[in-house]
């Protein structure tokens, strides 16, 4: 019988906070999801920890949610980050190669990345994860994978997304209060590409974009590695927000109006068209029109979409990539997303569900899953051990080289 073992992920939005706990086989890539827990996000703004106890209570919660249904005691589990305090910066290394033939090592590959890890980074700042996108090797360019290459100069084009420290040490603090450890803090971009994207989106040239709560998280994908990542500081609650003001009602008014009515294409709805708000709430009991509902809906979607393009012509992919972007998260669930997503980025859109999953699929096949789905992948695919577990994000380990052996063809 194949070795199994169990991955748990949590993902602490800044809406919900979502476990689930997962089995996998060594030998294949589907994981069996046994347990879900999930519980509002109360002390959680922007991804950052606003309120410890608060926090603490309701990650409780959804872990106990999530060990009733498994069977299974939860001890370590992967952790995704997010939130406007993720930045990410590119960097290179470059080192002489000094071995018996001028071989290339993996010793090698582990000085190069630390070179490329010496950045200026302000004092506030932690590095969460080191992604090595192409190797140069004297002057052959492009490489995946350099080890057994011969050659006197090692160079590295690394993408390095760092967090809050803060921040950082705020989640740590809930999770020591809730009695589990963390074995890896992963972005959650990387999370969701694990669930969302395959192989030959990932080489052909694409881009994943989350849209969460508070923001919107986005990676170019280019032959099999991550190139450019980004977060854009504007999510679903904008939206909230927009209608609150918009339709003169209360935030818990204009969530539900979001949720029932919510589309992003007026054009289809009739400007006669009303919503009685005392159908759906206690405090509010006058009449919108449903087609300005739309219209607000629509222009704080295309912002979100004008600065995702916006951040794709800074790295010269506007409108060239061909295997398009992949929408996930919650918030693309808003009737209209994926045609008014296509018409602004000028690209092939489609909606990202989970993939490779088994077990109580009918709980978690949603795009605004695909995060907590991805850091089971993420887990079994690149995790560390929880030998390897110490508080530098960045180090080089196991999980690095699954990451470059993974980019080498099948």
């Amino acid at each position: 019988m194949a070795n199994q073992k169990t991955i748990v992920g949590l993902d602490i939005g800044s809406s919900k906070i979502r476990v689930i706990v997962a089995t996998v086989e060594d030998k294949k890539n589907t994981v069996n999801v046994i347990g879900v827990g999930v519980s509002p996000s109360n002390g959680i703004r922007r991804g950052m920890i606003t309120d410890i106890d608060e926090a603490t209570s309701n990650i409780t919660a959804a872990l106990d949610d999530a060990e009733r249904m498994s069977g299974e005691p939860i001890h370590r589990v992967f952790v995704g980050a997010s939130g406007t305090h993720i930045e990410t910066y590119d960097s290179k290394g470059v080192i002489a190669i000094s071995g018996q033939n001028a071989e290339i090592t993996e010793d090698d590959v582990d000085r190069v990345l630390e070179a490329a890890q010496a950045v200026s980074l302000p004092a506030n700042r932690e590095i969460l994860r080191v992604i090595p996108k192409s190797f140069s090797v004297d002057s052959h360019k492009s490489v995946k994978y350099p080890v057994g290459m011969t050659g006197i100069r090692l160079e590295v084009e690394a993408h390095i997304i760092t967090g809050q420290v803060s921040a950082i040490k705020n989640i740590d603090k809930c999770l020591y209060q809730t009695g589990v450890d963390p074995q890896e803090i992963v972005p959650s971009v990387l999370a969701c590409a694990e669930s969302v994207l395959n192989r030959k989106q990932k080489e052909l040239g694409s881009v994943l974009i989350e849209i969460g709560s508070s923001c919107t998280n986005l990676a170019v994908f280019e032959e099999g590695s991550v190139i450019y990542s980004a977060v854009v500081p504007v999510g679903g609650e904008h939206v909230t927000n927009d209608l609150a003001i918009g339709l003169r009602c209360s935030i818990e008014t204009a969530e539900k109006v979001k949720i029932e009515y919510g589309t992003c294409i007026p054009k289809d709805i009739s400007e006669r068209e009303e919503i009685d708000l005392s159908q759906i709430s206690k405090t509010d009991s006058h009449a919108v029109s449903k087609n300005q509902a739309a219209k607000i809906i629509e222009a704080r979607y295309h912002e979100i979409f004008l600065m995702c393009r916006d951040e794709l012509s800074r790295i010269g992919r506007d409108g060239m990539l061909p295997a398009g972007a992949i929408l996930c998260g919650g918030a693309v669930k808003m009737p209209g997303t994926i045609d008014l997503a296509r018409e602004t980025l000028q690209l092939p859109v489609q909606m990202g569900f989970p993939q490779d999953i088994e077990g109580i699929v009918d709980r978690i096949d949603d795009p605004s899953f695909a995060h907590i789905v991805g850091l089971t992948h993420f887990g079994h695919r690149f995790g560390a051990t929880p030998s390897m577990f110490d508080f530098n994000f960045g180090r080089i380990g196991e999980s690095t080289w699954k990451w470059l052996k993974g980019l080498l063809p099948q």
